[in-house]
């Protein structure tokens, strides 16, 4: 679908990309990461036409991006901006109309799109009148009119609330199962754990990782298991080192030691003090427990790899689930230089 080949760009003598080349498939999330200033904006404006690379290739289903091709792409950048003393559906009727719609087609389905996103009441009212969070939704509409094939976001979870954040997951997949491809710009990396496919890394304009999420996650996280605690850290079978890191402990296993048994440690030292919280991130096993003790909370210690691995509370008890190590793997890779 997306098809990035050997680009380059400079800026007098500083190469801010450098030989860059991956390919996106169709219907696929695909994270581009890197630290500030690694060359992701530059990348990102060449793949929509507003640079030209200096060297290399950019395709869009096997064809060069022109003024016809760009109507495919749709951006949300990290900036928002919006017409602010224009009502909210006149302003994604015209970027409609913008990419090639009839008026009457535009403003339809800026209607439907603003439904979509729950500001049906506010269409008519003055971006100004808006909140942050629904500017933000207004935004996103402005990219998804007209059915680009390609929708680039930068950052587009940045100041949102948890049940917006929710709201805009369910979009993408929506887009996601109708066949658009999704390239996703973003310093979140639960969100790229939980909505990517694959990712690639760049840093001072060279490719640092590339493949799949999963993948990459196994290959750089650390044998380490991280642990936040109120309470006093006991002495654990297995644990070859502890760390303190950022707040968290950070504890090195033992290479034969598993995070499992760690964790089955940890639960059983927890349960004695069942006034504390306790918050554990396996970074080795992908998973992340977080609750809050009760004398008859129960945790599942079998954790099967971690992939099917379930917290059981009493009604008193409150956990949730969630995917973590990423940004232990990143990390880890820029501090190796790869």
């Amino acid at each position: 679908m997306l098809q990035v080949r050997e680009v380059v760009k400079r800026y007098d003598d500083r190469t801010v990309v450098d030989h860059v080349t991956f390919e996106v498939d169709a219907g696929e999330v695909f994270a581009l990461l890197g630290p500030n200033g690694a060359g992701k904006t530059t990348l990102i404006r060449m793949i929509t036409d507003i640079l030209r690379p200096d060297s290399g290739e950019i395709l869009l289903d096997g064809r060069k991006v022109d003024s016809e091709r760009r109507h495919a792409i749709a951006y949300l950048p990290e900036e928002r901006g919006l017409y602010r003393r224009t009502k909210a559906f006149e302003v994604v009727a015209y970027y409609g109309e913008l990419k090639g719609m009839t008026p009457r087609d535009s403003r339809a389905e800026a209607r439907r799109l603003l439904e979509r996103v729950e500001l049906a009441e506010w269409a008519d009212k003055q971006v100004q009148a808006l909140s942050k969070g629904m500017q933000q939704k207004v935004q996103l509409c402005t990219a998804l009119i007209g059915s680009p094939t390609l929708l680039i976001l930068d950052e587009p979870f940045s100041g949102l609330d948890p049940i917006n954040v929710q709201l805009f997951e369910s979009i993408l997949a929506e887009r996601r199962a109708a066949g658009t491809t999704v390239l996703l710009s973003t310093h979140q990396m639960n969100k790229v754990e939980e909505v990517c496919d694959r990712a690639l890394m760049i840093n001072e304009g060279k490719m640092v990782l590339h493949g799949a999420v999963r993948d990459i996650r196994r290959l750089h996280a650390d044998h380490a298991v991280i642990v936040h605690t109120e309470d006093h850290l006991p002495a654990l079978p297995g644990v070859r080192s502890v760390e303190p890191m950022n707040g968290d402990f950070k504890l090195m296993l033992e290479p034969e030691a598993t995070a499992q048994s760690v964790l089955r440690a940890l639960i059983e030292e927890s349960q004695k003090n069942v006034n504390g919280t306790a918050r554990i991130k396996l970074f080795k096993g992908h998973a992340s427990v977080v609750g809050r003790k009760s004398p008859n909370s129960l945790y599942n210690p079998d954790l099967a790899g971690f992939e099917s691995f379930a917290a059981y509370n009493s009604k008193d008890a409150e956990g949730f689930i969630r995917m973590n190590g990423l940004r232990l793997s990143m990390n880890k890779a820029l501090r190796r230089g790869l």
